[in-house]
């Protein structure tokens, strides 16, 4: 569409992440809700990447422990998805 800008992270729902930016959300936390909530819709589905383990099948605490061993800022306030998809992208 001629016009439109493109919205920088990679972004699975365009949809979602348009709403999350007019909500006044920034271009990062927009893109990373969006695409945990993609995630979240498909995620055990048959396949797995193959070298991300399942973190979908980790304690929220396990998950935060992992965040520290790799010091991912902001972990403490994030939520399960958002902490699985910091740790996929660190």
């Amino acid at each position: 569409m001629p016009g439109r800008k493109d919205p920088g992270p990679s972004v699975k729902d365009d949809e979602l992440y348009e709403k999350l930016r007019d909500e006044g959300n920034s271009k990062e936390k927009a893109a990373r809700i969006a695409n945990a909530a993609s995630n979240s819709s498909r995620s055990s589905v048959g396949r797995r990447g193959g070298e991300s383990p399942a973190y979908e099948d980790w304690t929220v605490d396990d998950l935060r422990e992992r965040a520290a061993e790799l010091d991912v800022e902001g972990r403490s306030s994030m939520t399960k998805d958002e902490l699985i998809d910091a740790l996929r992208h660190h």
